[in-house]
């Protein structure tokens, strides 16, 4: 029986709204060493993005290199393959391959091939994964992330007047096609070493791929999940994998099987990389091998060394409920400084707000929790001018008139008589030459709701 632990998508150096996360990382990174001993692993995968980006700090380098380290000591007949992503320098990768090939750690960044006629060097892409005996349990074909440049040059189309859906045949069997050189290529690939996996294994052995790869029918994280290849129209189908015992895949921070089959998995990221991620069940999988067939595949769920809050929760709401909200926070005051959650507050609103930072840092002063972001939904339609639907000369336009429509579409309601009355105080005095000679009314203080004030006093720490 060969245990193979497949994880990917660290993103180690990597910060949100300008936060270090190191501490998460060293947390998951201790996590996943425990892991890996109570599993009684055979072989870790890492299937890319293991740094954020192509120059990491030095800080990510060095927990990169201890872990390898120390799991290296606690399991000294671990298997461990590591293949670049997108984010990674795959050239930095490479230079760090012949160093950590005498702890038997093989690393992938480019996708190698030989020099004296460009063909794929299978030697340094196929690599025997041993089982608790030391025995070759399985063949890992570790593909690193494929740019175009890696692809090979599409064969000529036989019949270029016949036209065809790129996903199949008329039958519905999904069969990449001659015609999308992006998917033909990354096939051409598989197939290439399939072939060549499959010659080097005996019938017990699984044969098992690794890719750093948009997969069709899947679902991606838009904030923080980069467009590779060509994008969702040259999404890979699965029939490229019919034939492997496994493929361990990375990319997507959201852990999912790919069209339901329990042999092409992604992972997920071990933390969250965006706000839109904190309701992701960040994981690694286990998956287990009776000779060329996967046994079963179980989900590790990865503890939360920080939350990520959102108030609120399902959509933005007006000032005053959001504030109430959190007032009411039930935050835990015991935690050190390094655990307190990271906070996105969440407001719909449908009037400008100028103090809008200095209500939310009052209600959060001297609270438990570090806030990252205000996000800010206007309830109006939105838009530019040239959205509008009557269109005007630009000689015909009056800057009075483009600041209440663009106001009525922000907010859904026109501005009213001291906000106009601003507004050409400073239109008057940009005129002058010198807008800080316009005389602004006062902002009138913000009125307090004891109601809802009374009950707590505003705690929280001061954000950047």
């Amino acid at each position: 029986m060969l245990r193979l632990l497949h994880t990917s998508d660290w993103h180690l150096g990597h910060t949100l709204h300008g936060r270090d996360r190191r501490f998460e990382h060293q947390r998951f990174l201790a996590w996943l060493l425990d892991a890996l001993v109570d599993a009684r692993a055979d072989a870790l995968l890492i299937a890319g993005d293991v740094f954020e980006t192509a120059n990491p700090p030095a800080t990510a380098l060095s927990d990169f290199g201890e872990f390898l380290a120390a799991a290296r000591r606690r399991l000294p007949k671990l298997d461990v393959v590591v293949i670049a992503g997108n984010h990674d320098s795959a050239l930095r990768l490479d230079a760090m391959s012949p160093l950590l090939s005498f702890a038997d750690i093989h690393v992938v960044g480019t996708l190698p091939r030989h020099e004296h006629d460009g063909s794929l060097d299978h030697d340094r892409l196929l690599f025997p994964l041993r089982d608790a005996s030391g025995e070759v349990a399985a063949w890992l074909a570790a593909v690193p992330f494929l740019r175009v440049s890696d692809l090979p040059a599409p064969a000529p189309d036989p019949d270029p007047d016949e036209s065809g859906d790129e996903t199949g045949d008329e039958t519905g069997d999904e069969t990449p096609r001659s015609h999308d050189p992006l998917i033909g290529g990354v096939a051409a690939i598989y197939a290439e070493l399939l072939e060549a996996a499959q010659a080097r294994a005996s019938d017990h052995h699984a044969v098992i791929a690794t890719g750093h790869l948009y997969m069709r029918g899947t679902a991606v994280s838009e904030l923080s999940e980069r467009k590779i290849l060509g994008g969702n129209q040259h999404a890979i189908p699965t029939s490229i994998f019919a034939d492997w015992s496994y493929v361990g895949l990375g990319h997507l921070h959201l852990a999912q099987a790919v069209e339901q089959s329990e042999l092409v998995r992604y992972c997920g990221s071990p933390i969250p990389l965006s706000l839109t991620e904190a309701d992701y069940p960040h994981q690694v999988l286990l998956a287990s091998f009776d000779g060329a067939e996967l046994a079963v595949c179980q989900t590790l769920a990865i503890p939360r060394a920080v939350e990520v809050l959102r108030v609120p929760a399902e959509q933005p709401k007006p000032l005053d409920d959001v504030l109430f909200e959190l007032q009411h926070m039930s935050l835990d005051a015991t935690l050190d400084r390094e655990r307190w959650p990271w906070l996105e507050v969440r407001v719909a609103l449908d009037e400008p707000q100028p103090d809008l930072r200095t209500r939310v840092d009052r209600v959060l002063r001297s609270r438990p929790v570090r806030l990252l972001k205000i996000s800010v939904e206007h309830v109006g339609v939105g838009g530019s001018l040239a959205d509008f639907p009557n269109r005007r000369e630009l000689e015909r336009i009056d800057p009075q008139q483009v600041f209440i429509d663009c106001y009525e579409r922000g907010y859904g309601s026109p501005p009213d008589a001291e906000l106009l009355a601003a507004f050409h105080e400073l239109r008057e005095a940009v005129e002058r030459g010198d807008a800080s000679e316009a005389q602004l009314s006062p902002l009138p203080a913000t009125p307090r709701d004891p109601a809802r004030s009374a009950e707590a006093a505003p705690v929280g720490e001061q954000a950047p």
